[in-house]
């Protein structure tokens, strides 16, 4: 009992110091990333600049032009980066669970590919809608746009892979992969229908960019994206049971169904608002559950709210790069997360392949 008591006592420290050590991260990616640029804002004057607008002073002077490109420019980006790489993180740390599959993200339920559709759907298409539209409501069509069609997508999945009131797991698994290659074809013909400024968008949004991001948008994506993310980790009990099996989980008293399907809804509501803000990013729901199951192992109370940190984390880095590497042009986010993204997931299949965990 000593023993027990000893080894969830260090469990409990370690966590404790991850959980520290990952806000830290957090708050030194986001100095970096509201700092560093075509015109550099040493992190004292950030400070003296955010406090300021809490009328706060700080001995850190700052000019003007400082002030304008940080919180009208760089601010929504970074507060869209840390929305989108903290729900696409929990997303998958989620559905990872949910799945009993380590190799699970949010695109593998239609998310992400049903989100992409709507959206490529209403550049190509929307244009005579949004015109006729009041300016709220189209500023706000693509994004609700992307969020129907992420929700859609889950939807079709979901009933597919349900029957009498149960969710069967591996038939939502080739069924998310059906969906995804159906949406994949809706958006080539989307692709072939557009002329040359849409397509021009539609390649740029497809790889995923913060760019574009403003507080107006920030406004219509944030707080579905915010609700999602936040109430996922309410349900790291019932995915930790769930690790055990479904049966073993409904003997330990919890509402499996119910849990599947809020968990289902709650990832489709996180990780299409992320797409409806900043397009396609991948990998980042795959590789940052990873990372932190690495760190402090698979306790979902941990695993969750540590996959928003880092995955925020990584995404205010990426597009950090994203900016400065080839000045003064920018690169798609997608491309950065993909190069990370895509070694590490062959390094996890060929580490699952030698363990035999096939």
């Amino acid at each position: 009992m000593a023993e027990v008591t000893r080894f969830a006592q260090q469990r409990q420290r370690r966590g404790l110091l991850a959980l520290w050590v990952f806000a830290l991260g957090l708050g030194a990616a986001f100095l970096l990333a509201v700092g560093y640029g075509a015109v550099a804002i040493p992190p004292g004057r950030v400070l003296a600049i955010l406090a300021a607008q809490a009328g706060i002073e700080l001995p850190w002077d700052f000019t003007r032009q400082e002030q304008a490109v940080l919180l009208a420019i760089r601010l929504p980006r970074a507060v869209a980066g840390i929305l989108v790489g903290g729900a696409l993180g929990v997303a998958g740390a989620a559905l990872q669970g949910l799945f009993r599959n380590p190799l699970a993200d949010p695109a593998l339920i239609g998310v992400s590919n049903g989100a992409a559709l709507a959206a490529v759907m209403v550049i190509v298409l929307g244009g005579a809608l949004a015109a006729i539209l009041p300016p709220v409501v189209g500023q706000a069509l693509l994004p609700l746009a992307a969020f129907g069609g992420g929700l859609a997508a889950t939807f079709v999945v979901y009933r597919i892979a349900s029957r009498e009131g149960r969710t069967d797991v591996a038939t939502m698994l080739l069924a998310g992969v059906a969906v995804n290659a159906l949406a994949a074809a809706g958006i080539g013909f989307m692709v072939f229908l557009s002329d040359e400024q849409q397509l021009r968008d539609l390649n740029y949004w497809l790889l995923g960019s913060l760019g574009g991001v403003t507080w107006d948008r920030l406004i219509f994506a944030g707080l579905p994206m915010l609700l999602g993310a936040a109430a996922l980790p309410l349900f790291a009990r019932q995915l930790n049971a769930l690790l055990l099996g479904e049966s073993e989980a409904g003997h330990l008293g919890f509402y499996v169904e119910r849990s599947k399907r809020l968990i289902v809804v709650l990832a489709a509501l996180a990780a299409g608002t992320a797409v409806a803000l900043t397009g396609v990013i991948s990998f980042v729901g795959l590789v940052v559950p990873h990372v932190v199951r690495l760190c402090v192992g698979p306790d979902h109370r941990l695993l969750m709210p540590l996959s928003i940190l880092l995955g925020a984390s990584l995404l205010l880095v990426a597009d950090l790069f994203a900016r400065t590497l080839v000045l003064p042009a920018e690169l798609p986010i997608g491309i950065l997360t993909a190069c990370v993204g895509g070694p590490f997931f062959i390094w996890l299949l060929l580490r699952r392949k030698k363990r035999g965990g096939w």
